[in-house]
């Protein structure tokens, strides 16, 4: 009897195969969220981007200018995890204005390579502007003036993302701890002949570290708010 040979079945053709889903850049950006999610920021490169939406580098370039605006883009993401309860509970306007600015702090500490991003761009979308409408309402609340106002929220967010990126990038590296070890000893073996103002100082400057430091930042950017007001026009860009 004659062997049965099985049918052969034909590969699937191009046309055959299922249609990848269209790019968007709502999709761009939610899929490089995702990215730096799960590997970090360190990992947010075009190439990478692409392979996790089975697309050329090329291609991207159409839904994002560069990476710097990509980057701007997942950051005002992240920014949707930032607890802007706070305006509307009850309590002092400043320990509220606190609370949410720890709360954005805290969120870029997690991701370190995040908050270095955010030293050096702009994010960008609706939760970035939901955050600086919260502190502007607080800022309200305690009756700072509006045009100090609104330069404060930039010096809040620049300190707060500093701070973030410094603590948060030595504690990614596990140098946190050698790091403060090594200022201190510098700090404490300062000569006193060539650095007499360091050595009297030298407690001072080692003392405050994290909360209380935090809270003196917001403090004296809220009194010099109150205290100074802003130049006049004539006067930006003299001296």
């Amino acid at each position: 009897m004659p062997a049965v040979t099985e049918p052969r079945t034909a590969p699937a053709g191009r046309r055959e195969r299922p249609a990848k889903p269209a790019l968007t850049r709502e999709g761009v950006v939610a899929t490089a969220t995702a990215l730096v999610r799960e590997e970090g920021a360190a990992r947010l490169t075009m190439r990478r981007l692409a392979q996790r939406l089975d697309t050329g580098p090329a291609s991207l370039y159409v839904y994002v200018r560069d990476t710097a605006e990509l980057q701007a883009a997942v950051l005002g993401e992240f920014l949707a995890g930032v607890d802007l309860a706070p305006v509307g509970a009850a309590g002092p306007w400043d320990e509220r204005l606190r609370r949410v600015l720890a709360s954005y702090a805290g969120l870029l500490h997690d991701y370190p390579g995040l908050a270095r991003v955010a030293v050096v761009t702009r994010p960008s979308g609706e939760h970035y502007l939901a955050l600086i409408e919260a502190l502007l309402a607080l800022l309200a609340e305690g009756g700072v003036p509006d045009d100090r106002a609104a330069w404060l929220v930039d010096l809040f967010l620049l300190v707060a993302t500093a701070s973030a990126a410094e603590h948060g990038t030595r504690a990614e590296e596990h140098t946190e701890a050698a790091a403060d070890d090594a200022v201190a000893r510098a700090v404490r073996g300062a000569s006193a002949d060539r650095f007499p103002h360091v050595a009297r100082l030298v407690e001072d400057l080692l003392s405050g570290e994290g909360p209380d430091r935090a809270r003196w930042f917001v403090d004296l950017m809220l009194a010099g708010a109150a205290a100074v007001p802003r130049p006049s026009p004539s006067l930006v860009g003299e001296g």
